[in-house]
């Protein structure tokens, strides 16, 4: 008989909090102020503070793709990153929402709608979060986008032509909104469908 060694199983890597991915997160969140600070004093009619809120904004937004990038590709995905990143993705957008609605640039009910598709997105995720993470769809990638242009397009003093444009956009981020909010209702309720499934299955 001979004594072969026995094989060590691998720690489970550790990674730490302060890595590049979490450090743009925080960033995300400190920007918000400084973005509400801004537009603030524009009034949305100050041309140079306009630019500078709607830089801020487009800053930070960039973020919120190169951090989940950095996350999935070198590994960095922290307990952290999974909380506070959608947290300051809706803190950003939401709050450029309101002070555009406060402003009477946008309409209310967009701004209400939006946000409570978007709450109402992570809501379902926590609901279903014991039985399965539901992953984000191209199609909810194409609504952060168009969120994001069609608010940079409000925010930024656009000639008066092009300012037409910007309705546009919004139009089109609220279809997708709506469209993707129904998807993940529909995801949701699969998975929940399919865990019960399984438990009575398995019982």
């Amino acid at each position: 008989m001979t004594d072969e060694p026995v094989p060590v199983a691998a720690a489970p890597r550790r990674v730490s909090l302060y890595n590049p991915a979490n450090l743009l997160t925080a960033i995300r969140l400190v920007l918000v102020p400084v973005f509400v600070v801004f537009v603030v004093a524009s009034e949305m009619t100050e041309p140079g503070w306009r630019m500078a809120a709607c830089l801020v904004f487009c800053v930070a937004s960039a973020t919120d793709f190169v951090d989940g990038w950095i996350a999935r590709r070198f590994h960095l995905v922290t307990s952290f990153g999974k909380v506070a990143d959608p947290i300051a993705d809706k803190a950003l957008t939401g709050t450029a929402l309101v002070l555009l609605s406060a402003y009477d640039r946008l309409s209310w009910w967009v701004t209400v709608l939006i946000l409570l598709r978007e709450w109402g997105v992570t809501a379902l995720r926590l609901w279903v979060i014991r039985y399965g993470v539901i992953p984000a769809s191209r199609g909810g990638k194409v609504k952060t986008v168009l969120q994001i242009a069609a608010i940079a397009w409000y925010l930024w003093p656009m000639p008066e032509p092009l300012e037409r444009v910007g309705p546009w956009l919004m139009a089109a981020a609220v279809v997708v909104t709506l469209v993707t909010g129904v998807d993940y209702v529909v995801r949701a309720l699969r998975l929940r469908r399919a865990a019960g499934a399984g438990t009575v299955a398995g019982g």
